[in-house]
């Protein structure tokens, strides 16, 4: 007889990550469902916030959880939350697709990514405070502009270090300086957060 998925102390199992990790490497449809259930509107926020498209967004995070799926004797505990690791995978199938996109549109029609990143500011900003736990979007929001923006582009805008220098007017080494003053600013501000 197979459990009660809705039952809440059958998911009470796969409360601490490891629990979880350990139910993904055993590919327990539960494990896979407490994931689901836990991450499911953060990865689509993320994932629309790069790409912009609802079903795109389905897709890659469909996607990413396939590989997890696939590839969960690759997930160690010890070695990261597996929230991270989710997260990462959907940013990285997000930016792949984006770019796949962005070829496909370079082919039909130019597109004045000046004029979209105006229009879309405030929409854009909505998206990434729905996405963004409090501490993240305080970690961002305390940036200098300078180290903010260029985290901005890559991460959410998926460009390359030399689009995004290109695009600042700035040398690609002081876009990659920016990029890693920034990313160390808020990983301090994070461990501080969390007493870390």
């Amino acid at each position: 007889m197979s459990p009660d998925l809705s039952h809440p102390s059958e998911r009470s199992i796969y409360r601490e990550d490891g629990e979880l990790a350990e139910g993904l490497r055993r590919r327990d449809p539960l494990a896979m469902e407490v994931l689901y259930e836990r991450l499911n509107r953060q990865a689509f926020g993320l994932a629309y916030r790069i790409l912009g498209d609802g079903p795109s967004a389905e897709d890659v995070v469909q996607e990413a959880l396939l590989t997890v799926w696939r590839q969960a004797d690759r997930i160690d505990a010890a070695r990261g939350r597996v929230n991270s690791f989710v997260m990462t995978l959907v940013h990285h199938k997000a930016i792949d697709a984006l770019r796949v996109k962005r070829g496909q549109q370079a082919r039909q029609v130019s597109v004045d990514f000046a004029s979209v990143e105006k229009a879309d500011a405030d929409f854009s900003e909505r998206v990434l405070e729905s996405i963004a736990g409090g501490e993240v979007r305080e970690a961002m929001s305390e940036l200098p502009e300078d180290q903010r923006r260029p985290i901005e582009m890559a991460y959410f805008e998926g460009l390359t270090h030399i689009e995004i220098a290109d695009a600042l007017g700035l040398p690609l080494g002081t876009v990659k300086s920016r990029l890693r003053l920034g990313l160390e600013k808020m990983r301090a501000a994070l461990k501080a957060g969390t007493g870390d």
